[in-house]
This record gives C-alpha cells, structure tokens and sequence, in this order.
C-alpha cells in the first residue's frame, strides 16, 4: 500500500501445470475451473478460482477495508494481480482467458489485473507484474483511505483508551474465560453490562490459543467496536488480525457464497426473474439467502470456511434461520455463543428465540446473566428506568442494575452527567434544533474532551438536514447518511470512534456503540419499535468520571410528559443558525 497512490493485493498460485492438466468446461452450462490428474480423473477446481479470488479481494478492499474510496473509479486505485510461480505466462493466461472474459473490469483494464507468470519472477519483470508499480500519485487514493486498511491490518490505536486492558468483573471474567460443556451458550442482560466486552475478551482469549473465529453481528457499523474491544484483552494484539474475522451476518453469506464459486447463485437470488412472487429483498435477507448458505454446506461441507467459534453479539435481531447458517460453519466441538439483550428488540426479531426454538438453535440449560451496568451514569438509570415503565411492555424489559446500589446518591456524584430534554412544537423547526444543541454541547464540553467526542443520532432523512447544516458551517462530519442504500453501508464500514470528526448515525447503526456526550432526536413512538429503539438509545450514554451529557430533541408530543421529569427540561422553538455560526466556523 502507497497512501498517495493505492493498494496492490496478490494471489500467487504454485499450481505445477506438469503435475494436473487444468482447463475451463462449460458443457453444464455453467463455466468452471476443472483439474485432470494423471489417472485420469477430472475435479472442480471453481471454489478456487484465481480469478474470482482477485474480484473478491478488489471487492473487499473497496466495500469493506477501504470504504472512503470513490465510488466506481475508486477501483482504479486498487490492483488486483495473480502470479503463477510454476507456471509461464503464456500458459496462465490461456487457462484463465474465458473467465476473464466475463470479467468486465480485467477486460477493460487489464493493467489493473495483472497476471504474471514464473518467467517473469525469474526475470526480475515487475512492468508484468505489477504494471502500476512507477505510479507517483493518484486523485482516487488519500492518507485518510490508507488508514481506514491499516484498521484491518493492525490492532487499532484509535483513543487513549485503546491502550488499556479490558476492565472485566469476575462473572464477566468467567464468561469470557470457559466454556460450557456443550460449546452453546446464551449470555443476556441490559444495556451496558458487558455483553459486547465478553464476546470481545471471548474473541481474543480463543485466537490467543491459535482458535479460528468468527465475530458475527447484523449491525455494520458494530464491527469497529468489537474489534477495538477484542485488541484490548488479546495477550499479542496482532493476533485478533490473523485469527478473527469481523463480519456482519448477510457479509459473511455473500462471502461463502463468492468464495465457494456460487456467485450467480447468489447473484440470482438479487433478481426479479427468479422469484415465483413479487420480489421483496426482506424475503431475501431473512430466508432465502441464509437457506442457500446452509445448502452449500450441506453440499460441500469440506470445501466452505469453518471456524472453531461462532460469537454473535446483538443476537435479538437475529432470525432463527441465520443462527442455523452460522452453525453450518463450526467445526465439530467448536463453539457458539450468543449475546443478546431482549430490551432493544428494534426488528422485532426476538420473540423467535422461543425457548422451543432455541432448543433446537443447541442451547441447554438457563442464560447466563450479566445484571450490573457500567456504562450509564447512575443518574440515568432512574430515567431509564421510568421510560421503560410507561412505554416498554412487561416482557421486553431488561433494566440495568446500578452497582453499590446502597450507595448510589454518592455514587451518582462520581460520574457527574446534564441531561437535557428539548421539547419541539413548531413544525420544520427540529434540524435547527438539532443544530442548535449539537453547538450547546460543544459550547458546555469540558477541558478533557473534544468537539469528535459528540454523537448526533436520528434519522435518515433529518439526519442528512443536520449533516448538511453543520458542513456549511465547516464542522467535518463522520456519518452514515445517505440516499444510496449501498453508498450508506459503505459509510457505516468507515464509521470508527476514533475519528477527527463529529459522529452521526441513525438510532439502529449505533445500537451497541457508546458515547459520551450524545444529541438524540425522537419524532415518533407509534410502533413497538420505535420505543425499543429509543431505549436503546438512551442507554448508549457512557459514564466518566469528568463528566457526559445527554440531549433528547423531541419532536413527538406524546413523550413531552415524560421529557418534563428531566433535570433540565427546555421548550425549543429554533434557534437562529446565524447566530450559531461563530461556534461552528472553520478551523
């Protein structure tokens, strides 16, 4: 990697050309990579085909390491190149001719994917094989782009604290350090009591002993998180890069679904034609892409990834259907955990996981529970508290436990918090709103923390009005907003705490995520959703003992009862952007 010109991924194939005789079929219908040994027999080589691995790893690189890229020319900034080391040029190019042929990108620029053979290694020819290799610079490529791959190439360093040990108490410690006889097991509790840093330290402690595993979560934006947790407890940090792979579920499936040489499958299942009813993408995340994975595996079990561990963190909004795929994928005597809190119930996912069902999901036996918080501000808990009270019904409650209870007037001291509710009444008036609390907590920050520490979560639609906003005004903004659906999961790939910018994000992508400081706005409780995901982000609110604070700007009337129980409790009209410019000018 160059970060003013690109990055550059190689496969190099040993394949000895003398030993099998390889060649392309298409008499199926289909095209594949076929091998013929000196017996005579004929096998598949397709789940390994160069040039199918390359595409994937250019497609990673752009969707998933190195999302800032530019969109569609941002591939000219990364060279996906293959080099035969016992085999000529000449001869690896005649192989794999017809499929690159359907290679839109090679056939168009091959200089992009280069393939090279053991003569030109002999000869020293680094113009065939890495043709890019004199560049000097490129518009596509930037420092800020390099850094988001060395996050996946090294254990991130991206905050003071990311140089310290997990904190872990000594249920959470046990959790993190056994397993149960069976390998399964299900850990709940509420907001903030450590699920997510069990899976974290359970992560690390199974690749410190050499264990491949695999960190599963439905939320992109998520993974940064549990890989930042994950470096903290590793014994060698560099080990959570080699042994764990940081996925969210429908990532993973596309994966073996590439990997495996079933692309069109997969492709097929993204098309109208092929559906018998109306083509519903909803159909096509929650059952028929996760059916296809497990029939992959049951086709070809030793030819697909394994792992000797499954964990999946915020395990209520998954369906039942993709546990099952993801159990395709331990070896036999591995291990699964999940982590699941039923309080954020934001798909309405969690009344699946009946106690029937999860009998047969492998699980024996009680959860195992964890019950205190350490994330929220003692002062929070009671509001919490009541929220759940009057909106959440009896069934979906998990609330928070607060340690040193008998203590906890003194407690609350310890970690001093303003909370602040901003009641809107006049219609179109909640982006300046918005605006206008986002510089209050930059105004009110104090001396230890900084403008990047603040988190502004929302929708989408108001969520770009605010963006847009704050940007005029010079605030450099890290968000996830945006009209494209596959634009927006690129920019939730990039989203990292560790950013020099303030953070924005729906209410969903940042479940599981914390924040210091945090502005928060509500329009709506109509659906049971609605008020699980409001829960959900009234507890992301992270303790410290210098100091957070909590903004709701709330623009639905039926919580400004509620919003008036708040210590601070303020009836926003808009304030005048103009005046807030000071604040929010460059530099």
């Amino acid at each position: 990697m160059n970060p003013n010109v690109g990055v550059a991924v190689f496969e190099v194939k040993d394949w000895n050309f003398a030993k099998l005789s390889y060649f392309s079929d298409a008499s199926t219908g289909r095209l594949r990579l076929m091998a013929r040994d000196a017996q005579g027999r004929v096998f598949s080589r397709e789940d390994d085909n160069p040039v199918t691995k390359v595409r994937l790893y250019k497609n990673e690189l752009f969707d998933l390491y190195c999302p800032r890229l530019n969109d569609c020319a941002g591939f000219a900034a990364v060279t996906a190149g293959l080099i035969f080391s016992r085999a000529s040029r000449r001869q690896a190019e005649a192989l794999l001719a017809p499929f690159r042929a359907h290679d839109a990108g090679a056939k168009a620029y091959p200089r992009y994917y280069p393939i090279a053979g053991a003569d030109d290694v002999a000869s020293e020819n680094l113009d065939a094989i890495f043709p890019e290799w004199t560049r000097t610079s490129s518009q596509y490529m930037s420092a800020a782009i390099a850094e988001d791959l060395r996050g996946w190439l090294r254990e991130p360093a991206f905050s003071r604290e990311q140089r310290h040990l997990l904190e872990m108490d000594a249920r959470q410690r046990e959790l993190a350090t056994t397993r149960t006889a069976s390998g399964y097991r299900r850990i709940k509790g509420p907001a903030g009591s450590g699920k997510s840093v069990v899976l974290a330290a359970r992560a690390a402690e199974l690749a410190d002993q050499g264990k491949r595993v695999l960190v599963a979560t439905y939320n992109i934006t998520l993974l940064n998180y549990l890989r930042d947790l994950a470096v903290r407890h590793a014994t060698s940090r560099s080990v959570v890069r080699r042994q764990v792979d940081f996925l969210n579920f429908h990532m993973w499936c596309k994966r073996v679904c590439i990997g495996s040489g079933n692309k069109n499958a997969y492709d097929e299942l993204w098309t109208e034609e092929s559906a018998a009813d109306e083509f519903e993408v909803d159909d096509v995340l929650q059952k028929d892409l996760p059916r296809l994975v497990q029939r992959l595996y049951e086709e070809n079990p030793d030819t697909l990834p394994h792992y000797d561990a499954v964990l999946v963190d915020e395990g209520q909004d998954y369906y039942l259907e993709w546990w099952q795929a993801l159990r395709r994928a331990v070896e036999a005597g591995g291990e699964m955990v999940l982590a699941a809190n039923k309080t954020q119930n934001i798909y309405a996912t969690a009344a699946a996981w009946t106690e029937d069902a999860m009998g047969n999901a492998g699980f024996r036996g009680p959860w195992a529970e964890l019950r205190v918080s350490y994330r929220l501000p003692p002062s929070v808990v009671p509001l919490v508290k009541e929220f759940a009270r009057q909106f959440l019904t009896t069934e979906e409650v998990d609330i928070p436990e607060v340690e040193r209870k008998s203590e906890q007037m003194e407690f609350a001291d310890l970690f001093p918090v303003e909370l602040r509710w901003v009641q809107v009444h006049e219609p179109g008036s909640s982006v300046a709103v918005c605006v206008a609390e986002i510089r209050h907590q930059m105004i009110r920050l104090r001396a230890d923390t900084a403008i990047a520490d603040i988190t502004f979560l929302s929708g989408k639609a108001i969520g770009q009005e605010v963006v847009s906003e704050l940007e005029v005004y010079g605030v450099h903004v890290l968000h996830t907003f945006d009209a494209e659906a596959s634009v927006s999961r690129r920019k939730k790939r990039a989203f990292f705490q560790g950013a020099a910018n303030v953070k924005a994000t729906t209410l969903h992508s940042f479940k599981g995520w914390e924040a210091r400081h945090l502005v928060l706005f509500v329009e709506s409780v109509q659906r049971a959703e609605d008020r699980a995901l409001i829960y959900a982000a009234l507890t992301r609110l992270r303790r410290h003992g210098q100091g957070s604070a909590l903004t709701v700007v709330c623009a639905c009337q039926e919580l400004a009862r509620y919003g008036a129980t708040w210590p601070e409790f303020v009836q926003g009209r808009g304030e005048n952007i103009a005046h807030a410019s000071p604040m929010l000018g460059r530099g």
